[in-house]
């Protein structure tokens, strides 16, 4: 039958996966990973030899290519993303295809993650569907009716950079961002600025240290912890406020939240849903299921074996 092949391609690390279709399911049958190389020549050049060894004489069907924006998809090229510099100039997916044999896709991570929840995840089924990232970064991918939207230039989808507030922690390059409150390194802001003002009033939080993260901050509110309790109230009721606007706008009937949310649905959930009851239009909101990613910490992989899958003509 043939085998699918995905490239998850990130900033530390590249990991090639193979994968089975079965019915409306697949199989992520083996994976490598390798420290990213810094030339992108390099990089395809072990990617589709480890694809190869991989494949273990099966014939590669469809390749897809994962990578952060920007880039154009078209051309299968990167331009510059922030993770990967001097990666442009070169067409990933004429490389895939000249050393593998088959149709390549290349496409952000977002849209990818998109992809994959939509065929094989929480969102299967939907119709139109919205794909939140809430990880590193916040950005979404988006199905409208039945196929990836990618607007104009290929941005459709960047939520995170919305101004949910004039002031607040730092993403995407502006204070009071929707990547500033839904992110990690969101949640590390608020828990810094609200530890601040719990040490002045002589409360040290119990997540008070030189490794603040969102997983700690996290642990600390499951519990009992104030500080930390009121760091994920916040975000919750931001993530709420960002999530209404969108709905009222797109009206999808599923939204799939990944990476925190997924991991953090019990710190986050009722808040986020007691502000989209105040904001949201009611008809719109009822017809939205808000779920976290099924696919687990395997979503990059499932992402680029869902691209590999688009390569090769099938609908979306």
């Amino acid at each position: 039958m043939g085998v699918y092949v995905g490239f998850d391609i990130g900033g530390t690390k590249c990991a090639v996966s193979t994968g089975l279709s079965h019915g409306d399911g697949i199989s992520i049958l083996v994976r490598e990973e390798i420290p990213t190389p810094s030339a992108q020549e390099e990089a395809m050049e072990r990617m589709c030899g480890m694809a190869k060894g991989l494949a273990n004489g099966e014939e590669i069907l469809g390749v897809g290519l994962s990578a952060g924006n920007p880039m154009d998809p078209a051309k299968g090229m990167l331009l510059n993303p922030p993770n990967l510099p001097g990666w442009t100039g070169i067409s990933l997916t004429e490389w895939a295809t000249r050393e593998l044999h088959a149709p390549a896709m290349l496409e952000n991570d977002a849209n990818a993650c998109a992809l994959a929840e939509w065929r094989w995840g929480a969102g299967k089924g939907s119709r139109n569907m919205v794909f939140a990232t809430f990880g590193t970064g916040f950005g979404a991918g988006l199905i409208l009716d039945g196929r990836l939207y990618r607007g104009a230039c290929g941005n459709a989808g960047e939520l995170g950079h919305w101004r949910l507030a004039e002031q607040g922690p730092a993403g995407y390059g502006k204070l009071g961002s929707f990547e500033g409150f839904c992110s990690g390194g969101g949640l590390r802001q608020l828990a810094i600025s609200v530890g601040e003002r719990y040490r002045q009033i002589g409360q040290i939080p119990a997540y008070w240290d030189d490794e603040i993260s969102a997983r700690t901050v996290a642990e600390c509110a499951r519990e009992g912890d104030a500080a930390a309790k009121e760091v994920f109230a916040l975000c919750a009721a931001r993530l709420g406020q960002g999530l209404a606007l969108m709905i009222d706008f797109i009206n999808p009937d599923c939204v799939v939240i990944g990476s925190i949310f997924a991991r953090c649905e019990d710190l986050l959930a009722e808040g986020m849903r007691n502000v989209l009851k105040r904001e949201t239009l009611l008809d719109s909101l009822e017809i939205c299921r808000i779920v976290p990613a099924a696919l687990g910490e395997r979503i990059g992989d499932y992402a680029a074996l869902a691209l590999a899958v688009q390569a090769v003509g099938s609908p979306a």
